[in-house]
């Protein structure tokens, strides 16, 4: 392997240039990139900024100059492009869902075991100063045992019936959709935050547009979810992509017994600590908890957000390439743990009634 990790991003839309500006501002190159014609390789490379494109994805990963395949394409796509990738001994960021399915995702968490590979999943999240902060206060104890999780994800991008996506057809996104593509980054988040995990739960979903595009639909527009946790709290979660005036509001109260840590990634520079009787505002840089000023990499007062979450990620698995093993890097076992998850969601909205989740 080079000095510099050589990646290559399989998909030219949007999330293939923020998995660019991350390799790049992590000190890796994009060296190819492949989309799904010829034509569609040589677009992204000017988007993107690859040094090169190729005809084709088999090629993409076959070469000599890539160590690490990035997958950025529609869902039911991951799983033939990871299996191709673990087999050419490449590591592998797959976009989520890992998988259409649970059993899929394990599939594949099994191959990466096996080859060696490093394999991770971009909950990015995850890396923000103030959700490392939050983590830190529940496993010193200074917020007590944890009792309460609840929260949020909305946005409001398929509001409209004239809003559509290829997410929004099951062949090509899978079987959930507001569920898998954001309910599962609000449980990963609250289960990484608090160290619960949740066991048991009761869904209900939602589908307020019965026909986009011409073509009836099959998938969610919004879940709402109550569960239990293996430690023995409750919690409950609203997931939507259809909520007026919701951009990406990931909203999570993680309540213990001293304290309640409130997170909200629309702004997320600081983490609301509530007191019996004083409630406080910790904002990032101001000297909070080392695992949380790791992630802070500008000055206290500029804004921190998405695209920082996303470089953070792509170097900690930059490092994990390299032989390290960077705290809270999240890897196709997680990818494999939101798949049961959603799966779990789907069984009990169908069968309206409480269902467990597997471990």
């Amino acid at each position: 392997m080079a000095d510099r990790i050589r990646a290559g991003i399989v998909g030219t839309g949007f999330m293939g240039t923020v998995h660019a500006r991350a390799i790049r501002r992590s000190g890796g190159v994009v060296t190819r990139v492949a989309g799904s014609t010829p034509e569609s390789s040589a677009a992204g490379r000017e988007r993107i900024g690859a040094e090169s494109a190729t005809e084709s994805v088999d090629e993409l990963i076959a070469a000599d100059d890539v160590d690490v395949v990035h997958v950025c394409t529609p869902n039911a796509t991951h799983a033939p492009l990871v299996r191709a990738a673990i087999a050419a001994g490449k590591s592998v960021v797959c976009e989520k869902p890992l998988a259409v399915d649970a059993a899929e995702a394990q599939e594949l968490l099994d191959l990466a075991t096996a080859a060696g590979v490093t394999a991770t999943v971009p909950f990015v999240y995850r890396f923000y100063p103030t959700v490392r902060e939050a983590r830190a206060r529940v496993a010193d104890g200074s917020a007590g045992p944890v009792r309460l999780l609840h929260g949020s994800y909305l946005q409001d991008w398929l509001a409209d019936a004239t809003d559509d996506d290829w997410r929004v057809d099951a062949a090509a996104g899978g079987a959930s959709r507001a569920f898998a593509d954001i309910g599962v980054h609000w449980c990963d988040l609250v289960e990484f935050v608090s160290g619960h995990r949740i066991t048991r739960l009761a869904a209900r979903t939602l589908t307020v547009h019965p026909e986009r595009g011409g073509r009836p639909v099959t998938t969610e527009d919004a879940a709402v979810v109550l569960f239990e946790t293996d430690r023995g709290a409750a919690g409950n979660v609203t997931v939507s992509q259809v909520t007026p005036g919701r951009k990406n509001r990931l909203w999570f109260s993680v309540d213990g017994a001293t304290e309640s840590l409130c997170f909200d990634q629309e702004n997320p520079d600081s983490l609301w600590i509530g007191g019996r009787e004083v409630n406080r505002q910790l904002l990032r840089g101001s000297g909070g908890h080392p695992a949380a000023e790791r992630y802070s990499v500008v000055p206290a007062g500029h804004p921190q957000g998405y695209q920082d979450c996303f470089d953070a990620f792509v170097a900690d698995t930059h490092a994990a390439v390299a032989g390290s093993a960077p705290d809270g890097l999240p890897t196709f076992a997680d990818g494999v743990r939101a798949a049961r998850v959603t799966a779990a969601v789907l069984e009990s909205a169908a069968a309206r009634t409480w269902v467990e989740v597997a471990a």
